[in-house]
């Protein structure tokens, strides 16, 4: 759709300045058609959701400012709703797109249209499903550029390329959840699993390259369940944005991404004229777990000038368990300091965290054949809470309409027991209570406007990985990374407070923690959780509500009038007003 800018002649000069961030905003409208295709990336075909018949989805190109319009029209045989990975949503809450949290989904000949703002953001972001296992195929690029005239805090680039890393399996996506995290089939990129895959041989991303120009990549990794590692071979990149906030310009042979994190980096093309393979591999974080033969999933950069005959160069990717490698990445991102959109980080903190997180067991129900060690079922928890995804009606509409029996505002700031990680990899603490968490929908109430410190620690209880944490609604500050026990003495003397890297999207080493800080401004309902699809089942996640600010401006605005509904129980919906109880 073409750019609607509106300008003012025969104005003075400070109007116009004083009007120019307006007049550069546009209101952006796309329709996303949900629907059942058959595609064939290996040598099955397979039915699967789409958006616009394609995999992956649409590039959604807007600019800081402007108003995106998305309807959703889902003739799929799936509920859907669609989130927007990373966008703050500003007095939007209702938008967010998390399912059973912010809304109910849309059903089978529906449709909702999503419309918020895109303020205070640049760089890559991603859209996608948010029912369980959907967004493996549901999925696209969300890119935000700056303001028109406004430049990039780095050299402009010849051109801009999405590269979108997915995960495939040969099945039904709804059979998934019924296995732990199954290995998948391949890996795709942008769609195709390139010659390393049979009846793929043919079918391979490929950028075609100009020496000596400079590209601004574009990459996400929307897989389920994996970090993967990315590289091209005999050629460095310039880290310049991650997770739509930019970087100090970092270079690296080699990144790490995890699922839901993107990662702009540019990519000049100064080698000799030929063909290089591009490629990525699963980063297998799970210590101890018998890892299978991966093959690397692989695209080309192809140079301008090169022959059909030329065999392409193939980088030398990281051991699939190589952790040194990825913690080396993902520590030495740093925040560019008076870029776009940077603030300091806030020195004051009004409520401090301590979150255990991990695998954990669960009693088997009566009757039923349960897939986890000791014929138990997995149980996955936050300070030793199973989350439970209400069913009825959404978190944020009984918390808008103040209904009673969905959620109880008891989430605990620590966890049960005094967490030791030697004792527990030793199995000597007596205490296995964390073994066995409690099953509830709970949630951290948090004030407007306070600042927000997590300890997020990760337990490694029955398997040490890497948990990708995701937190809606806003970017958080990472001010320190490590492996083992947090120490609140030592570790904290080394925590960055001048330039952390942030995220909404950060992975927490197998057996070791992260600090994270935020501020609590966006007031409603704010999902935080592994974006690990098979942990999802198992509840690694929980809600915040951030209660609303002073004014009409800071507080959560009423319900669009068409938001979907999960039933037409009039008990639910035509007594909102009221103090209702749906305790089940």
């Amino acid at each position: 759709m073409p750019r609607l800018h509106h300008y003012l002649p025969n104005q003075a000069f400070l109007v116009l300045l004083l009007f120019s961030s307006i007049a550069s905003a546009a209101i952006v409208e796309h329709v996303l058609h949900v629907q059942d295709v058959v595609v064939k990336p290996l040598c099955k075909e397979q039915i699967i959701p789409a958006a616009n018949g394609s995999l992956p989805g649409p590039t959604i190109n807007v600019r800081e400012g402007d108003t995106l319009v998305v309807n959703v029209i889902n003739n799929s045989t799936y509920n859907v709703t669609i989130h927007w990975h990373g966008v703050f949503q500003l007095k939007s809450t209702w938008m967010d797109g998390a399912n059973m949290i912010t809304q109910c989904p849309i059903q089978p000949s529906n449709n909702f249209t999503y419309q918020f703002d895109i303020t205070g953001q640049e760089g890559t972001l991603l859209w996608h499903a948010h029912v369980v296992n959907l967004r493996a195929t549901l999925h696209g690029a969300l890119v935000i550029r700056p303001r028109s005239g406004r430049p990039y805090p780095f050299p402009k680039p010849y051109k801009e390329v999405p590269i979108i890393f997915q995960q495939w399996w040969d099945t039904d996506v709804r059979l998934l959840q019924l296995r732990p995290a199954p290995v998948s089939d391949a890996y795709l990129i942008n769609g195709l699993a390139g010659d390393s895959y049979p009846c793929s041989t043919n079918r391979m991303f490929n950028l075609k390259v100009v020496q000596g120009k400079t590209y601004l990549l574009r990459i996400i990794n929307a897989a389920l369940n994996t970090h993967l590692f990315f590289k091209i071979a005999n050629h460095n990149v310039t880290v310049v944005a991650a997770d739509a906030v930019y970087t100090t310009p970092y270079l690296t042979d080699v990144m790490i991404l995890t699922p839901g994190q993107t990662v702009d980096v540019l990519l000049t093309a100064d080698q000799p004229i030929g063909k290089y393979y591009m490629a990525t591999v699963p980063y297998i974080s799970a210590i101890g777990i018998p890892t299978p033969d991966i093959k690397p999933t692989r695209g080309l950069i192809v140079y301008e000038g090169a022959t059909s005959s030329s065999s392409p160069v193939k980088p030398l990717m990281p051991a699939t368990t190589d952790i040194a490698t990825s913690h080396r990445f993902s520590s030495n991102i740093t925040s560019l300091v008076g870029g776009p959109h940077w603030k300091p980080v806030p020195r004051h903190v009004d409520e401090k965290m301590f979150i255990t997180m991990g695998l954990g067991l669960d009693p088997c129900p009566s009757g039923t054949k349960c897939i986890g060690p000791l014929g138990q079922r997995y149980a996955g928890s936050l300070n030793n809470r199973t989350f439970m995804i209400p069913e009825r009606i959404s978190m944020q509409e009984a918390y808008f309409y103040n209904i009673s029996g969905v959620y109880t505002e008891d989430f605990p700031d620590q966890p049960p027991v005094k967490f030791d990680y030697t004792k527990f990899q030793q199995r000597t603490n007596s205490d296995m209570k964390m073994m066995f968490p409690e099953r509830k929908t709970s949630v951290k109430t948090i004030r407007f406007n306070s600042t927000v410190e997590i300890v997020l620690q990760n337990t490694a209880i029955l398997s040490p990985e890497s948990h990708p944490m995701h937190l809606h609604g806003f970017n958080f500050y990472v001010l320190g990374y490590g492996f083992g026990n947090y120490d609140p003495i030592r570790d904290a003397r080394k925590l960055n407070l001048f330039n952390p890297q942030m995220h909404n999207t950060v992975g927490v080493p197998p057996g070791g923690w992260v600090v994270l800080r935020f501020i609590a401004n966006n007031p409603g309902v704010w999902l935080f959780h592994c974006h690990m699809d098979a942990h999802l089942p198992y509840g690694i996640m929980n809600a915040f509500i951030v209660q609303n600010g002073p004014t009409p401006e800071t507080s959560l605005p009423s319900p669009p009038s068409n938001l979907p509904q999960c039933t037409r129980d009039p008990t639910i919906y035509d007594s909102r007003t009221t103090n209702t109880d749906l305790s089940y």
